[in-house]
Parts: structure tokens; C-alpha cells; sequence
């Protein structure tokens, strides 16, 4: 989860070090595990819904091949740094509504701007916008991303105004003909706010797909599940193979499977919407030791 927009009274950030990779940190806002960082690995992604949003890049396109990439919510930029890894030379712009955030972050965990210049592309580089991810989000250009990543919480909730139809269709405007959309959703039992959500991809999106652990998807815990969306055919079985493959397994919901889940739910419209569900307390909490 990364941070989006804030609450009136922002709750503080800290790194909390991992002990068993020197250089690896949890950002907790709040006592929220937002993000997890590696400087010495950026293709490690701790966090599964994480390693689920990278399998989403890895086969966007061909291995290599830069992509120009949105993250809505920058949090310690964690899917920036991998994509960047993955992909050399790839642009990217983060937005992130808190300024401190951003500074603690660029402090304490910089980023390596690699960049590699290809025929008739722009150096890679990772930009950081300071703002709420749907104002910038409209003002950028059409069709000026290949993939748009949504990790859009303010604590351990995804605000209203980042959740609907209207919100979506600005992310599958700022979208290229092939471009993916990812987005991570907090929920549990029953499940209500996650097949909103698909419903209100699958209002704006002729493809959507939905990845989970088994047992979030059976409405066993709360967890986070991903969201993708795309205007043309997401590859379902190239997902199914690296979701087997993960050291927790997570599953592929799409098709009919996810027409069925999603039945009876209606698109989330800005007139209607409501933050996504508080998790339980502690559900997201590290017992590591940090600092400020």
C-alpha cells in the first residue's frame, strides 16, 4: 500500500529494518506496513500483492523492452525501483500527495537513476510528483503510459474519490492501446468492496483480471487482491504460471469466473463512493525495530 491522500492529521512514517538483508526496510505509516525496499535487490518484492503487480509488468512486453510507467501512490517506490531493474531506460513518474514522505524516502532510501537511452526513446528515469494522484492524473496526456499502477491508500484505506468510474476512466484515458492497469484493493469478508471494484474496472475496461491468495478470495482473512484491466486480452495463462510459481501461491480470477463473482454489483460512481473497508488492527503490522 502507498500512501495517497492524506488524512487531516497525517500519521508518522518509519523504517523498520529487516534483519535478516542488511539493507532492507519496511515503511510503516501509522503502523501500516506501506512498502518494503531492498536497496541492494530492487527485484525483491516482499509483499505478494506486490510480486503480483511485477508478474503484470514482467509480461506487459517483451523481457527488456522499456515501459513508460504511472504509479499512483509512491509510498518508498518499490515497483518504480523494479521496473527499472527489469526494464532500463524506462520513464516513469510516482505521485504522492505527502511531501514528507517523499523527503524521508529520497533521504533515507535513494533511488538509483539508471538510465539507458534507446533508439528514438527518452533516458530512463523515476520522477516524483508531490499532489493528489487524481488531479495529476488529469493532467497528463493521452495515451502517454503503457502501465498505470494504483496504490492508492491515505493509512490503511483507499480514498473514496480513488475508486470509481470516473477516477478509471482517467486511467484508462492516460493509457496506450496495450496498456495495463493495476490496483491494489484492501478487503476482506465478504468481499463487497472488491467486486464493486471489478464491476467499476469492467464498466470502463473490455478486459479485467482479479489476483489473490486462495484464502482472501474465500472470504477466510482480510488481504490485499489486485485489480488489473486492460483495452486488449491480459495473459492469462503466463499469470497463472507465475502465480503457481510465487512462494505463496496466489490465483487468477477472470472470464466468466470473474463475470460471476462481480454479478449484482454495481460500479462505484463518484456520487456513491465510500473509502474501501479499515482492516482489522494490526493485520498490516511488522514487530521489526525502526526508526524515524
Amino acid at each position: 500500500m502507498c500512501s495517497a491522500s492524506p488524512p487531516a492529521d497525517p500519521p508518522s512514517a518509519r523504517l523498520v529494518g529487516d534483519p535478516d538483508r542488511p539493507r532492507a526496510w519496511t515503511l510503516l505509516i501509522g503502523g501500516t506496513a506501506q512498502s518494503y525496499v531492498d536497496l541492494d535487490d530492487p527485484q525483491y518484492l516482499e509483499f505478494e500483492y506486490m510480486r503480483w503487480i511485477g508478474h503484470l509488468i514482467d509480461l506487459a512486453a517483451p523481457p527488456g523492452q522499456p515501459l513508460r510507467v504511472l504509479h499512483l501512490g509512491g509510498g518508498a517506490l518499490t515497483l518504480a525501483r523494479y521496473a527499472a531493474a527489469t526494464r532500463p531506460g524506462s520513464p516513469q513518474l510516482a505521485v504522492e500527495s505527502d511531501a514528507t514522505l517523499v523527503d524521508l524516502v529520497r533521504r533515507e532510501l535513494p533511488l538509483a537513476q539508471r538510465s539507458r537511452r534507446a533508439a528514438g526513446q527518452k533516458p530512463g528515469r523515476v520522477r516524483v510528483r508531490v499532489g493528489d494522484a487524481r488531479e495529476v492524473l488529469g493532467t497528463l496526456p493521452d495515451a502517454s503510459f503503457d502501465v498505470v499502477i494504483a496504490d492508492l491508500f491515505a493509512g490503511a484505506r483507499t480514498p473514496a474519490h480513488l475508486t470509481t468510474a470516473e477516477f478509471t476512466a482517467e486511467v484508462a484515458r492516460v493509457l496506450g492501446p496495450g496498456g495495463v492497469h493495476a490496483a491494489n484493493v484492501g478487503d476482506g469478508p465478504p468481499l463487497a468492496h472488491t467486486r464493486a471494484r471489478v464491476a467499476t474496472v469492467q464498466a470502463v475496461f473490455p478486459h479485467a483480471a482479479l489476483l489473490a491468495e486462495p484464502a482472501v478470495l474465500r472470504g477466510r482473512r482480510f488481504g490485499n487482491l489486485v485489480v488489473a484491466a486492460s483495452l486488449r486480452e491480459l495473459p492469462a495463462a503466463g499469470l497463472r504460471r507465475r502465480l503457481a510459481g510465487d512462494p505463496l501461491p496466489g490465483r487468477l480470477m477472470h472470464g466468466e469466473e470473474l463475470t460471476r463473482f462481480a454479478a449484482g454489483a454495481a460500479p462505484i460512481t463518484d456520487a456513491a463512493a465510500q473509502p474501501s473497508p479499515a482492516p482489522p488492527p494490526d493485520v498490516f503490522a511488522t514487530r521489526r525495530h525502526g526508526r524515524d
